[in-house]
């Protein structure tokens, strides 16, 4: 048995937790697997197994070593899958995240063509308003939206994204447009967030920061609440441009304190594969960029 097979049987018996186990996820005997490990062994001259007759323990130097196998045995698989794709279509599973708003309106087009185009490749996706590790929960690219902490993930910055305040023309005919940030104090505000009682909404004048406390009249969950309830001249709320952006260039939401914005949130494309990415996953990461540049104009 080669070195790469022995590994192969050494992890097995590590995540089956005995060799019988490990014997019948591999289709093997379990004398195969026996002698694998022990010629691991012999050759590194370290115990990496502890057998009694009723549990195998794998010893610390098992645990590194388990922990170097897995990423080798990965790095081959990822090697002969690179090689591979530059003649065949993409095929598995592919992994994605992005917030839940962002994903459904922007990323689900593109998956929508991803799937008509490789049909060999299934998709999972996970919208959700969090960040998702990419590494310890097993995904594959994510849109970001904000400032990426410093990690060894690779981005791709395809647009970035205004907080804008807005209300539709109807209520501004009938309060007035504020010209300030303090005079939201005498408006109806709609927050998108009902987290906190008493939210705040923050400013830029100049380099100088402002922040106004609100009494929203209506606090919602959801973006897409607090848009209807905009459109329906209810008040003012803050949201993603990308959100609102066909109201905007439609007329029935109007922008307000645009003078007083901070500056638009980055949006990136995020993996952890390098330049040595799956087909599937580079076919898509090629797919969404392109597409989330044409989008991101717009906003």
């Amino acid at each position: 048995m080669d070195r790469f097979q022995s590994m192969t049987a050494f992890l097995a018996v590590v995540d089956t937790g005995g060799f019988a186990s490990a014997a019948r996820r591999l289709k093997v005997s379990p004398s195969v697997v026996t002698r694998a490990v022990s010629d691991l062994e012999e050759r590194l001259g370290v115990r990496l197994l502890t057998r009694t007759t009723r549990f195998v323990r794998v010893t610390e130097a098992g645990t590194a070593y388990a922990d170097s196998c897995r990423r080798i045995l990965a790095e081959l698989e990822e090697a002969d899958e690179h090689a591979a794709s530059a003649h065949a279509a993409p095929r598995g599973r592919l992994t994605l995240t992005a917030p839940v708003n962002f994903g459904r309106m922007h990323v689900l087009p593109v998956v929508h063509d991803y799937l008509g185009r490789f049909p060999e490749v299934d998709v999972n996706c996970w919208f959700v308003d969090r960040v998702v590790s990419l590494v310890d929960e097993g995904v594959d690219v994510a849109v970001r939206i904000g400032d990426l902490p410093d990690s060894s993930l690779q981005a791709i910055r395809v647009g970035s994204v205004r907080q804008v305040l807005c209300a539709s023309p109807a209520y501004l005919a009938s309060h007035g447009v504020p010209q300030r940030p303090e005079e939201l104090a005498q408006h109806t505000t709609i927050t998108a967030s009902g987290l906190t009682s008493t939210p705040e909404w923050r400013f830029l004048e100049g380099d100088k920061a402002l922040a106004v406390r609100l009494q929203p009249r209506l606090m919602s969950m959801t973006n897409e609440a607090a848009a209807d309830c905009a459109l329906a001249g209810q008040g003012i709320t803050r949201l993603p441009l990308y959100q609102i952006a066909k109201p905007v260039q439609d007329g029935t939401l109007r922008l307000v304190l645009e003078p007083f914005e901070r500056p638009p949130l980055p949006i990136h494309v995020v993996h952890r594969e390098g330049r040595h990415a799956a087909h599937r996953v580079r076919a898509f990461i090629d797919m969404a960029v392109d597409a989330l540049r044409v989008a991101a104009l717009r906003w």
